[in-house]
C-alpha cells in the first residue's frame, strides 16, 4: 500500500466554538468542523445549511455579460439562427443540454441546434469544422460552452465568415482573448465576478439567468434545469462552496425529489448505475453518472449523451442511456488494459520508478481514456502524470497532478515543444509533434523535479479532528449529513481515532484485498463496522491484536434493506511504529 501523510487541521479557537455551540445548540464536534470551514456565526451557518437561490450573484457582475445578453436578444428579435456548441465531456454536454433546452422555447426548433465536436476528427474545443457547419447552415451566432477562451484563431476564422461568438468558459485564459462578441469567464483577469470557480455549465446558467432577467421572465423554469448544473459541478471537480454549493444543493434536491417529474435521461442513468432507491449525492453522481456520460465522447459521439439528457419520454431515454452505458463498458475495457500496460512500463524502467513525474507514450493507446489512465497511475505512483497517444499524426494526451502542484504551469514552461495545451492546475490536455515526445519527457521531468517538494510526492489525508468511537451515533451522523453536498472546498469530514483493535470474530478479507472488521477502542465493548478498500496487507497485524490508529469517513451501509453506520477507512497507522519513531527522534 502507498504510504500517506496525515495532516491534522488546526483546532479552532475554543471561545469561537463555545459561542457557536450555544447559538446552534448542536454537537460540539460538528461546530468545530464548521469553524474550521470559516463558518463562525449563526448567519453563516444558516446560509451554509440552507443555501437559498437568493444568494446567487447578479450575473451582470460578470465581464461582458451585458454584451452577451444584448447579442442574444438581437438574435431572437432578428430571426437569426443560433448554434449551441459544447465540449464533449460531462461539463460540455450538460451545458449544451441546459442552454439548448432553455432557449428552444424562445427560438423554436427551426432556429436553434446544438453541436458537439468529434473528439478524434476535430479535437478539443472550437473547431474550424464546427464553424464551417455553422456557416453552411446559416447560423449567425454560436454560443460556445466549456470551451473557447483560448480559441483566438478559430474565432478570427469565424469572424471572417460572418459568424459571431459568445464564449462561456471557465478555463484559464491565455495572454490574448478571442475577438468574440462576449467572453464570459470568471477567471479573466479583468472580471470582477465575486465567485471564480464556476464550471462551464455554471457559466452557461449565468448567461441564461441574465437573459431571463432581461426579458422579465420568471426564474422558476430556469431553476428546473439545476439538475444539469449539479451533475456538471460533481463531474468537473470544482469547489463545492460559495455559489457552486447553492447550485449543487438545489440541483441535488431536484434530482432526489421523486414526487415531481424527473429528467428521463437521469432516471435511466440512475437505473443503470444501480441507484434507483438511493439518495443521490456528489459521490454517486461522480461514480454513477459521470463515467457513462463521459464515455459517449471518449469512445464515439458525445451527441448521444446530449440526446439522452434531452429525451422527453422514459422509453426514449432508456434506449439512449442503454447505448451510452454500452459505450461505457467498452471504455472500461480499454481503461483496464491500458492502465496495466502503463504500470508495466513504469515497473520495467528503473529511471521511471525513481522519477518525480510520469510521462508515457504509446501510439496505439485509445485517446478517450488517457486521462483516466493518468489518474490510475497516480493511484500507484503518486506524482504528476501525463499519458500520451498518437492521433492525426500528433502526440496528444492528458495530464493529471497531485495536491499542491500546478501541472498546467509546468506544461506551459514546455510550450516551445507543444502545438497546443490548456486546462487547470490539476488537469490539462496537450498536443505536440511526435518527434518532440522524448524532449518533452526530459524537460517536463526537469521542471517537476526542480519544483516539487518531497512531501508533495506523498498523498495527504486531511484530518478534521480526533474523536472517540463512542461519539459516532445515528444522531451525530444525521447532523454530519446535513453538511452535504460534499466535495472539493467542502470535503466529507475525515476523523481519526486511536488505540483501536478489531473484534476477533469480525476480521476478514472480502473481494481480493479489502479489509472488513468491527472496531473497538481501548478494550471497550462499543463496536463499529468498518471497511478498508485495498487494505488487506494489514490483516495479519490486526489479527495479532496490535493496537492502531485509523482515519475514516462515516457513512451509511445498506445490506439487504438494513441500514447501519459504517466507517470507510482511509488509512491505518500502527501505534507501536509511531511510538518507536517518536522515541528515535
Amino acid at each position: 500500500m502507498i504510504k500517506k501523510r496525515w495532516i491534522r487541521k488546526d483546532a479552532p479557537a475554543p471561545e469561537q466554538v463555545a459561542q457557536l455551540t450555544q447559538a446552534l445548540g448542536v454537537n460540539e464536534a460538528i461546530v468545530r468542523l464548521l469553524c474550521q470551514r470559516g463558518i463562525s456565526t449563526f448567519e453563516l451557518a444558516r446560509s451554509y445549511f440552507r443555501p437559498d437561490l437568493s444568494q446567487l450573484h447578479d450575473p451582470l457582475l460578470m465581464r461582458d455579460m451585458d454584451r452577451a445578453v444584448a447579442r442574444l436578444v438581437r438574435a431572437l428579435h432578428d430571426g437569426e439562427r443560433v448554434l449551441v456548441y459544447g465540449d464533449y465531456d460531462v461539463d460540455g454536454t450538460t451545458s449544451v443540454a441546459l442552454v439548448y433546452s432553455y432557449l428552444l422555447r424562445f427560438f423554436g426548433p427551426a432556429r436553434i441546434e446544438y453541436y458537439i465536436p468529434d473528439r478524434y476528427k476535430e479535437g478539443y474545443g472550437v473547431s474550424e469544422a464546427g464553424i464551417d457547419f455553422a456557416q453552411e447552415n446559416k447560423f449567425q451566432l454560436i454560443i460556445a460552452l466549456d470551451c473557447g477562451v483560448k480559441s483566438v484563431d478559430k474565432v478570427a476564422y469565424a469572424n471572417e465568415r460572418g459568424v459571431d461568438f459568445i464564449i462561456c468558459d471557465h478555463h484559464l485564459p491565455g495572454a490574448e482573448l478571442p475577438a468574440a462578441v462576449a467572453v464570459l469567464d470568471p477567471k479573466r483577469a479583468d472580471c470582477d465576478y465575486p465567485f471564480k470557480e464556476l464550471c462551464g455549465c455554471g457559466v452557461g446558467f449565468k448567461l441564461m439567468q441574465a437573459f431571463t432577467e432581461h426579458q422579465g421572465l420568471p426564474e422558476d423554469d430556469l431553476y428546473e434545469l439545476l439538475d444539469l448544473v449539479a451533475v456538471s459541478i460533481a463531474a468537473d471537480i470544482v469547489p463545492i462552496n460559495g455559489e457552486n454549493r447553492t447550485l449543487a444543493f438545489h440541483g441535488l434536491r431536484l434530482l432526489n425529489d421523486r414526487a415531481r417529474a424527473q429528467r428521463p435521461g437521469f432516471e435511466a442513468l440512475r437505473e443503470l448505475a444501480g441507484l434507483r432507491d438511493t439518495e443521490l449525492n456528489v459521490t454517486s453522481l461522480v461514480f454513477g453518472f459521470s463515467p457513462r456520460i463521459n464515455a459517449a465522447g471518449r469512445m464515439g459521439d458525445a451527441k448521444r449523451a446530449v440526446a439522452m439528457l434531452l429525451a422527453d419520454t422514459a422509453d426514449a431515454a432508456k434506449e439512449k442511456a442503454g447505448v451510452v452505458d454500452k459505450t461505457n463498458q467498452e471504455r472500461r475495457g480499454f481503461d483496464t488494459s491500458i492502465t496495466k500496460e502503463a504500470l508495466a512500463m513504469i515497473e520495467d524502467d528503473a529511471a521511471l520508478q525513481t522519477a518525480s513525474s510520469t510521462v508515457l507514450f504509446k501510439p496505439d493507446w485509445h485517446k478517450g481514456v488517457v486521462g483516466i489512465v493518468a489518474s490510475r497511475c497516480i493511484d500507484k505512483y503518486y506524482r504528476p502524470t501525463i499519458i500520451l497517444t498518437e492521433s492525426n499524426g500528433k502526440a496528444t494526451g492528458s495530464a493529471r497532478s497531485v495536491v499542491g502542484f500546478d501541472v498546467h504551469q509546468a506544461i506551459e514552461e514546455c510550450a516551445e515543444l507543444l502545438d497546443q495545451f490548456g486546462g487547470h492546475m490539476y488537469a490539462a490536455g496537450l498536443t505536440l509533434p511526435l518527434e518532440n515526445v522524448a524532449l518533452f519527457q526530459q524537460k517536463f521531468e526537469r521542471i517537476v523535479a526542480g519544483r516539487i517538494r518531497p512531501e508533495q510526492l506523498i498523498p495527504p489525508v486531511d484530518i478534521d479532528g480526533t474523536i472517540a468511537l463512542s461519539d459516532i451515533t445515528p444522531s451525530f451522523y444525521k447532523l454530519l449529513s446535513q453538511m452535504e453536498p460534499f466535495g472539493p472546498g467542502n470535503p466529507n469530514p475525515v476523523f481519526a481515532s486511536e488505540n483501536l483493535t478489531a473484534a476477533p470474530d469480525s476480521l476478514r478479507i472480502v473481494g481480493n484485498s479489502h479489509l472488513k472488521l468491527a472496531l473497538t477502542q481501548n478494550g471497550g465493548r462499543h463496536r463499529l463496522e468498518a471497511i478498508g478498500f485495498g487494505m488487506g496487507d494489514h490483516f495479519e497485524r490486526i489479527r495479532g491484536g496490535e493496537p492502531f490508529s485509523a482515519c475514516y469517513n462515516i457513512e451509511i451501509n445498506e445490506y439487504r434493506g438494513v441500514k447501519s453506520l459504517q466507517l470507510k477507512l482511509k488509512d491505518i497507522r500502527w501505534e507501536n511504529d509511531l511510538a518507536t519513531a517518536l522515541t528515535a527522534n
